[in-house]
């Protein structure tokens, strides 16, 4: 059974992916326990309202989806700590175009940024929350962060927030640019970062 349920995808064109301009919610996404991620269309027959599956999304539980405002990427985080980016052009070849393993434990929240369409957020059961910017291409990296040498980040990460127990979801703010709101069993956090 699906663990989670992510709508807002247009189907202006007639085609998948196509027309990403509103959240006519007539196309959604599911992810689950079984690692697999699925698009649905509520306009079809329930036997063939699936139209796209990716069996192995995780190597275990895929806890979270996202799906981006305005292009056509969808973001999962999983068990395994990994996050993975989906492009919906692609989705059929069963392989994400961008993978990050940054998290030490299950992936509890993503979100993609209102404001930006290549910047997401993700927090994780071993108690981080890390800003993303997919814009960012690799670079020379040198300095040292909380212990860890930036050459061990990768270059896409703007930012990691720490100091929460148990955090259990996030959310950017609609309309404060860049600002970040996460809830944890210590309490809740509402940070917005330089970068963004």
């Amino acid at each position: 059974s699906p663990l989670s349920l992510s709508l807002c995808l247009s189907d202006r064109d007639g085609e998948l992916a196509s027309g990403l301009t509103s959240c006519l919610s007539q196309v959604f996404a599911s992810c689950s326990v079984d690692a697999s991620i699925r698009i649905w269309d509520v306009r079809a027959p329930p036997s063939r309202a699936c139209m796209l599956t990716a069996n192995q999304a995780h190597a275990s539980d895929v806890n979270v989806i996202s799906w981006n405002r305005t292009e056509p990427f969808l973001l999962s985080g999983g068990d395994d700590g990994v996050l993975n980016i989906w492009d919906l052009r692609q989705f059929k070849s069963g392989s994400p175009v961008a993978s990050f393993k940054q998290h030490s434990a299950p992936v509890t929240s993503v979100q993609w940024s209102p404001a930006d369409p290549s910047v997401f957020a993700a927090a994780a059961a071993d108690d981080v929350v890390s800003q993303w910017d997919l814009s960012v291409e690799s670079g020379d990296p040198s300095g040292q962060v909380s212990g860890v040498t930036t050459a061990q980040l990768p270059p896409q990460v703007l930012f990691l927030h720490q100091g929460q127990t148990e955090v259990k979801e996030l959310h950017w703010h609609p309309q404060l640019t860049g600002l970040l709101v996460t809830t944890a069993l210590s309490g809740f956090n509402v940070f917005r970062t330089i970068s963004v």
